[in-house]
């Protein structure tokens, strides 16, 4: 190839963002191709390319505490039926229908583990993601009315395909932070994807969202058609951390 040519084809290629056939050409370039096999390997390699820096892209955006994936869950802790719904979940086929999930049990049943690693999943599939916890997303709602954003917020939470809503339960919200998660919920009901955590059964959430008639309309939109999985068992960071004192007690 001529050097004019070179220069002019690396430009070009910089130029239209096409970093993989940038890096990968003059390889392939040696392999003897005829014309549309080169064209079609170094499309694949840059649609391999774009894919895996989108993922990544996704990931980042999700703003996950901490990445935890399936590959590290063990599904021996929890009971067959809850193991069998999320194998089925995988998939990803309740984001396309805009269902929610919701994950209820004590603390350190997996609940979380397993709403990240959906999220994750959901991420590779090239889905827009958020996670975060109830007082986090409260308090971000919050200092957004507070600063005359609220209409932006609410669009922008609005826009992932797929929120993830940690800790419901925990903490108590304010009135005003109830009312703004109402809303919030109300702009999302059958258009996005939501799950939940909670170590509370439904008929307790009025602890979290204070007024009967706000929960039960709150309710009514976050359960329609939702998978509830149940997840009982012990602690698993509590047997964890037995296993680790016993091993320490042994040495």
């Amino acid at each position: 190839m001529k050097a004019q040519t070179k220069i002019l084809l690396d430009s070009n290629l910089k130029e239209l963002h096409l970093s993989s056939m940038l890096r990968n050409y003059e390889k392939i370039l040696t392999q003897n191709q005829n014309p549309e096999e080169l064209l079609l390997e170094l499309t694949m390699l840059e649609l391999e390319d774009k894919t895996t820096r989108r993922q990544i892209h996704r990931i980042r955006e999700a703003k996950f505490p901490i990445v935890k994936t399936f590959d590290t869950f063990d599904f021996s802790i929890i009971d067959p039926e809850a193991s069998r719904q999320i194998k089925h979940l995988m998939a990803g086929d309740y984001i396309n229908h805009g269902l929610n999930l919701i994950f209820i049990g004590g603390s350190g049943t997996g609940k979380t583990h397993v709403a990240t690693s959906l999220a994750y999943e959901a991420c590779k599939a090239g889905k827009r993601v958020r996670f975060t916890t109830i007082c986090s997303l409260v308090n971000e709602l919050v200092e957004a009315r507070q600063g005359a954003e609220l209409k932006r917020v609410l669009e922008k939470f609005s826009r992932y395909e797929l929120l993830v809503i940690d800790e419901v339960g925990y903490i108590p919200l304010s009135k005003e932070g109830a009312e703004l998660i109402f809303q919030l919920f109300s702009m999302r009901h059958e258009k996005a994807s939501m799950i939940f955590t909670s170590n509370l059964p439904f008929q307790e959430w009025t602890q979290v969202f204070g007024e009967a008639n706000l929960t039960v309309a709150l309710l009514d939109r976050v359960t329609h058609k939702a998978p509830v999985i149940t997840m009982l068992g012990e602690s698993y960071r509590f047997k964890e951390s037995l296993k680790k004192h016993k091993a320490i007690a042994k040495k």
